[in-house]
């Protein structure tokens, strides 16, 4: 797949199928959109292309009510790939594209820009200044100018449906593994490694210590994950919040690594979380958070195989 940071490579994307939209998590409901757009792609040899944006037009707009990402744009772009998008487009959002109109977005990118033979989309799309344009503006436009439109319904998983809220919220809660059957993967965690107190070191558990968090951090507990550095993957123990039986009470977000010794200091770790163990709680001695630990690894390298 071919990843653009703007309208930088015409040949890449121009006379293709296109679906627009944030595409946070690339979740089943994401997936669903993809397959169709894929689809329609193959059907008649011509590019499947993503045009999402960075940052999130909230993030411009009201910063202070944008959500927390579920992923990076490097993971989005590696899910988009792996259900079979050609071509992803990350534009820049500014201010001069927010104040284009439904019309003039669509005339603009859609037409002129993109030169798509048809779109993708969901039943939620909006477009345009203070989201001018819903799916009936944009059926509207594409007859008008001879495209294709498909409109995929929402997906709905044990009668719940599957959206980004919905499984941010189950990441916050700690549910990460119902988060994960909405969204078809594990959810992943991205931060680097810092420097910490390095009492796991001294008590025979070293931890990665991880901070400048460009996701969501899930809620306070000890999980069972994997991480992969230098394409091996490992099983890792995952602490998420304050250190009660040594008098800590800042939320941290501490990794210990299964199997593996080395430095990682400096470097970006990704944590793809599987399930909640338990939650953090205050031991009486540091002897009896290492039983628990143990008991934690034990079940954490059933979980992992």
């Amino acid at each position: 797949m071919k990843l653009l940071r703007g309208f930088e490579s015409p040949s890449f994307y121009r006379g293709g199928f296109v679906s627009i939209g944030n595409f946070d998590g690339v979740h089943r409901g994401h997936q669903a959109m993809l397959a169709s757009l894929v689809g329609r792609a193959r059907d008649i040899g011509v590019p499947a292309v993503v045009l999402t944006f960075d940052p999130h037009p909230i993030e411009v707009l009201r910063p202070n009510a944008a959500p927390p990402r579920i992923t990076t744009i490097e993971h989005r772009a590696e899910l988009l790939q792996k259900f079979g998008v050609d071509c992803a487009i990350v534009l820049p959002t500014t201010q001069r594209f927010l104040t284009l109109t439904a019309e003039e977005f669509f005339h603009t990118i859609v037409r002129t820009e993109l030169q798509a033979r048809g779109l993708v989309e969901g039943p939620n799309f909006f477009f345009g200044k203070n989201r001018g344009g819903n799916i009936a503006v944009l059926r509207e436009l594409c007859s008008k100018n001879q495209m294709l439109l498909d409109v995929i319904p929402p997906v709905i998983v044990d009668n719940q449906l599957v959206s980004s809220s919905v499984i941010r919220t189950l990441i916050e809660t700690g549910d990460v593994k119902e988060s994960a059957r909405l969204l078809g993967h594990s959810y992943r965690f991205s931060g680097q490694v810092v420097h910490g107190a390095e009492r796991g070191r001294k008590l025979g558990f070293p931890t990665a210590n991880l901070a400048e968090s460009r996701t969501l951090i899930p809620g306070e507990g000890v999980y069972a994950a994997t991480t992969m550095i230098n394409r091996v993957e490992y099983g890792a123990a995952v602490n998420i919040g304050p250190n009660p039986t040594f008098g800590e009470f800042a939320k941290k977000v501490e990794v210990h690594i299964l199997d593996f010794t080395g430095d990682l200091y400096g470097q970006t770790l990704d944590v793809d979380f599987l399930q909640k163990m338990r939650s953090v709680i205050r031991f009486s001695s540091a002897d009896e958070l290492l039983d628990q630990l143990k008991i934690d690894l034990s079940e954490i390298r059933s979980i992992v195989k």
